[in-house]
């Protein structure tokens, strides 16, 4: 159904019927729960803190199991903040303490995997354009120059990469 048709249907339903609609949508998908949730009580702190639990469980993990280290667990936090219409600052932090946990655990092991730190570049290279698109590079220069630094220190073989996506941005 395209949204064209959608609108032709809605339009002749009562406001009742409508209101039916959505109460059934709310009690089927989570997803809309979700959004309607966030829409009417937007506790973006009480979101940020547990998905940085998740985060930082995902490189250490408190029960002394095996880290996983998979980036998937940001970026579906990440997506379902973009979803959500969280703030663009709040969807920056994510993005950034993603790579910053990932450069602390690198900095405990020896990784071996270069898909970690191309997986890394690729988050990094996301959150410098999403940064980029809403005006907040200004806001978190320090934070990208010090991951960048990082990169170096920890002899990174793609260090050079995140060089370049720094040296695209504008003074």
């Amino acid at each position: 159904m395209s949204k064209r048709e959608l609108k032709k249907y809605l339009s002749t339903l009562t406001k009742v019927q409508l209101e039916e609609q959505l109460l059934d949508l709310y009690q089927r998908f989570k997803e809309v729960k979700a959004f309607y949730d966030f829409a009417f009580n937007p506790n973006e702190q009480k979101l940020l803190d547990e998905c940085k639990f998740k985060i930082t469980k995902e490189y250490f993990p408190v029960n002394g199991r095996k880290p996983k280290a998979r980036r998937s667990v940001a970026q579906k936090y990440i997506k379902h903040f973009i979803i959500l219409g969280a703030d663009p600052m709040l969807i920056a932090e994510v993005m950034l303490y993603n790579i910053e946990v990932a450069q602390a655990f690198a900095a405990d092991r020896k990784i071996k995997q270069d898909a970690f730190f191309t997986s890394m570049l690729k988050s990094f290279q996301d959150a410098v354009n999403f940064m980029h698109e809403n005006g907040l590079i200004k806001n978190n220069k320090h934070r990208l120059e010090k991951i960048v630094d990082e990169t170096i220190s920890q002899h990174w073989f793609n260090y050079r990469a995140f060089e370049n996506e720094m040296d695209k941005l504008p003074n």
